[in-house]
C-alpha cells in the first residue's frame, strides 16, 4: 500500500510499505477513506521538532474496517469509523478517567506507528479507540466527521479548560484550524461574545462563519487594551491555540483576575510563564493534549443531526498521491487545512 513518509526537514513521500496485517487479538485493519495533513505536522516537517527520516506521518482520519481481530466486538468490517488522534486501551486508570492521551500503553500516530496519510491503519485496541458511525451515514458528511479526529476536539478542550460558561466571553487566541474550532466550540458552548486574536486578517471572516463576534490581531499592541476596555479588565476565559511564547504571554495579558486560561496549543518555544501574574490576580492556567476520544461521541451527534458543522476549516482538498504539495501549502499558508483522499 501507499503510506506518507519523512524523510528529511521539508522533504515528505508518498512510498510503498507493506499491507497493514492484525498483529494482536484487539487489533482491526482500516482502509483510509480521508485524511488531514495538520499544523503540528509541521513542526517535523520543518525541522523544528525531531523525528527519524522514514517516519509514518499523519493523526487525523477516518475510515472504513476491513478485519478485526478475534477479540474485537464493539465494531465490525464495512464500519465507517473515526479514529482519535492518539489510540488507547481504554481499561487502565487514565482512561478510567477520560484521559486516554495519557495511557500508559496508548500512542499516537504516525512515527514508529501506521500514520493516517496512507491507505490503511493497523489500529491497535480497535474496540476501545475507534467510535462506529451509523450504517446510514451520507458519504458526503466525511468532512464533517474528519475535524472529530482532533482539530474539533481539541478545539472543544481550549473551551473546556477555559471554562466557557453560556452567556461569557471568550478571547481565542491562534486562527488556525484549532483556533477556529475553538471559536465554534465556545459558540457550541453558548458564549456571548467570542473575539478572535490572530495574526490573518484574510481569516477574519471564516472566524466569523465558526462564531466569532470579533477579529482583532494579535500582534497589534492596542489589542490588549481593547479587550480589556470593552470587557472590564479583561476576559473570563481566555482560549490559546498556538502554543508559542507570544500567543501565551498574551493570553496571561487578556484573562481577567479571577479568569482562566485553556492551553492547547503544542508549545513550541516556550521558556517561561509568569507566574507572579497568575499568582497575583488568582488566575487559573489549564493545559494539556486534549483527550479526543472523550469528545467523539457528543461532537459525532450533533454532526449528525445538523447541529455542528467544522468542514469549513478544510480549506483545501487533493489525492494522496499530491500529499508533498499538501504539504508545501499548509507550510507557506497557501491552505488552512487540507483533506486528503487516497
Amino acid at each position: 500500500m501507499k503510506a506518507t513518509v519523512l524523510e528529511g526537514a521539508g522533504h515528505v513521500r508518498l512510498v510503498h510499505v507493506p499491507d497493514p496485517v492484525i498483529q494482536r487479538p484487539g487489533d482491526a485493519i482500516v482502509s483510509v477513506r480521508l485524511a488531514a495533513v495538520c499544523g503540528s505536522d509541521l513542526w517535523p516537517f520543518r525541522g523544528q521538532e525531531s523525528f527519524t527520516p522514514g517516519d509514518r506521518m499523519g493523526h487525523e482520519w477516518v475510515g472504513t474496517v476491513e478485519e478485526t481481530g478475534p477479540d474485537v466486538a464493539r465494531v465490525r468490517p464495512g464500519d465507517l469509523v473515526i479514529a482519535p488522534f492518539a489510540f488507547a486501551d481504554g481499561t487502565c486508570r487514565p482512561c478510567r478517567e477520560g484521559l486516554f492521551t495519557s495511557c500508559p500503553d496508548g500512542g499516537f500516530w504516525g512515527g514508529r506507528h501506521d500514520g493516517g496519510q496512507a491507505e490503511a491503519v493497523r489500529v491497535p485496541f480497535a474496540d476501545a479507540t475507534l467510535l462506529p458511525v451509523r450504517a446510514d451515514t451520507d458519504p458526503r458528511l466525511l468532512p464533517r466527521l474528519l475535524p472529530l479526529t482532533d482539530v474539533m476536539a481539541t478545539g472543544t478542550h481550549a473551551a473546556v479548560l477555559a471554562g466557557t460558561q453560556p452567556g461569557s466571553t471568550v478571547v481565542v487566541i491562534g486562527d488556525g484550524a484549532v483556533g477556529m474550532c475553538a471559536v465554534l466550540a465556545a459558540h457550541r458552548a453558548g458564549a456571548g461574545r467570542i473575539i478572535l486574536a490572530g495574526r490573518r486578517v484574510e481569516r477574519g471572516n471564516l472566524a466569523r462563519r465558526m462564531g466569532a463576534t470579533d477579529v482583532l490581531a494579535a500582534d497589534d499592541p492596542a489589542t490588549a487594551e481593547i479587550v480589556r476596555g470593552e470587557t472590564q479588565g479583561g476576559a473570563c476565559s481566555v482560549a490559546e491555540c498556538a502554543g508559542t511564547q507570544s500567543a501565551l504571554d498574551l493570553a496571561i495579558d487578556l484573562v481577567r483576575p479571577g479568569g482562566t486560561i485553556g492551553s492547547v496549543g503544542v508549545p513550541n518555544g516556550v521558556e517561561h510563564v509568569d507566574l507572579y501574574r497568575l499568582f497575583r490576580h488568582n488566575i487559573t492556567l489549564r493545559a494539556g493534549v486534549a483527550p479526543a476520544r472523550r469528545y467523539l461521541e457528543p461532537l459525532l451527534a450533533d454532526v449528525l443531526a445538523g447541529r455542528l458543522d467544522p468542514s469549513p476549516v478544510l480549506s483545501l482538498e487533493m489525492p494522496l498521491d499530491d500529499v508533498a504539495t499538501a504539504y508545501h501549502a499548509m507550510d507557506t499558508r497557501q491552505a488552512l487545512k487540507v483533506a486528503l483522499r487516497p
